[in-house]
């Protein structure tokens, strides 16, 4: 499995994080591909509990979202957020996020690493970045 992602898409997921003093969050449109998850965009949504350590996406948000994607035929193929005082590795609220959303996780923190997860058999498994210049 691996998430191909535009390099531009990850920079601006990445300087978010660099600047965010909360964990920033939203979401990876796409489609899936056999293994591969296609990433064609990116979609911020508001963290609701303005957290350094946890993020909840905003629901109205997570609304207009899912109608944005579909609206351009794409698919939620991701969620993405921040870690602003630990690495890029799910943490047990992320395991639980995770269960409720079965999407590739894109993880970042403050610099400049990342990394990709899914949930698979119950259990995280790292998969692939793979990113694309277009």
């Amino acid at each position: 499995m691996q998430l191909m992602i535009r390099q531009d898409d990850l920079k601006v997921i990445i300087k978010a994080a660099e600047e965010s003093e909360v964990e920033m969050c939203g979401f990876l449109f796409g489609m899936r591909e056999g293994d591969t998850f296609r990433v064609e965009g990116v979609r911020f949504v508001t963290n609701r509990l303005n957290s350094l350590m946890e993020f909840e996406m905003e629901p109205l948000e997570i609304a207009e979202a899912i109608g944005e994607a579909e609206k351009k035929g794409l698919e939620i193929v991701g969620i993405f957020h921040s870690h602003l005082k630990c690495p890029p590795r799910p943490s047990e609220r992320d395991l639980e996020g995770m269960k409720a959303w079965p999407v590739v996780w894109l993880i970042v923190d403050g610099k400049g690493r990342y990394r990709a997860y899914v949930l698979k058999n119950g259990k995280i498994e790292e998969i692939k970045v793979g990113i694309r210049k277009f």
